[in-house]
């Protein structure tokens, strides 16, 4: 069932431009540091004894704002797929369950932004050997940088699809979007508990690995509450 789901969903955001946006996102974020580099190289490399991590830290200050303004357009456009075509009916009249309907769409999400991460730990290491900064790779924050945020903005993502899912007026998510993306570009200074903080994987005890653990575990639970209203609410 699942199964069948998942592939009806992919097939329905084809036509969206979805992975070309998914392609976009980290590609940005590391042209950004092109840009940076390629204008003031020897400044750069004059701020730190460790080249790598500098740079690894410039790309990250960009990750979180481009991660999270991805999922505010990832979850309005999986959302408007049965909206536009006001198609939720015949969607909910299949032999399949609300919440089989609700699992599809966040794996979907889950993928397509885990596919960003990927390819952004692979753009960053590949413009990293290009500018040289140095033979000890330090693949393990280069992996941390990647794919931690990813992690951390689970809540988030799971927040956002289920507002878009469960409105009526696309003003809602739309509003909500807005707001997550202020919120995340505010993310230093806001308060530790906070979800749109932890994609910058900021905290008081300075350690990243306890936003990631609160991130799959708190969204989790927003996941699991986002499709309970899924289930009950009538969102045909």
């Amino acid at each position: 069932m699942i199964g069948r789901l998942l592939k009806s969903d992919f097939l329905k955001i084809k036509r969206k431009g979805v992975w070309l946006l998914t392609l976009i996102g980290p590609l940005g974020v590391v042209c950004l540091q092109m840009v940076n580099y390629s204008l003031r190289k020897d400044y750069l490399l004059q701020q730190s004894d460790n080249d790598w991590h500098f740079y690894l830290l410039n790309v990250h200050a960009f990750t979180p704002l481009a991660l999270v303004l991805g999922i505010v357009i990832l979850t309005s456009l999986i959302a408007s797929v049965e909206n536009e075509t006001n198609a939720w009916k015949q969607l909910i009249a299949l032999p399949v369950s609300k919440m089989a309907v609700y699992l599809s769409k966040f794996t979907v999400l889950i993928v397509l932004l885990l596919t960003s991460s990927v390819l952004l730990l692979i753009f960053t290491l590949g413009y990293g050997l290009y500018l040289n900064l140095g033979d000890s790779v330090p693949y393990t924050s280069l992996i941390k940088f990647s794919l931690y945020p990813f992690a951390a903005s689970l809540p988030v993502l799971a927040l956002h699809l289920w507002i878009a899912l469960v409105s009526r007026h696309q003003g809602i998510p739309v509003t909500a979007g807005v707001i997550g993306v202020i919120l995340t570009y505010m993310g230093y200074s806001l308060p530790d508990w906070l979800i749109w903080k932890w994609p910058a994987l900021m905290n008081d005890w300075a350690n990243p690995d306890i936003v990631v653990q609160l991130g799959i575990g708190v969204g989790l639970l927003v996941y699991l509450t986002g499709m309970l209203h899924f289930v009950r609410k009538d969102v045909v």
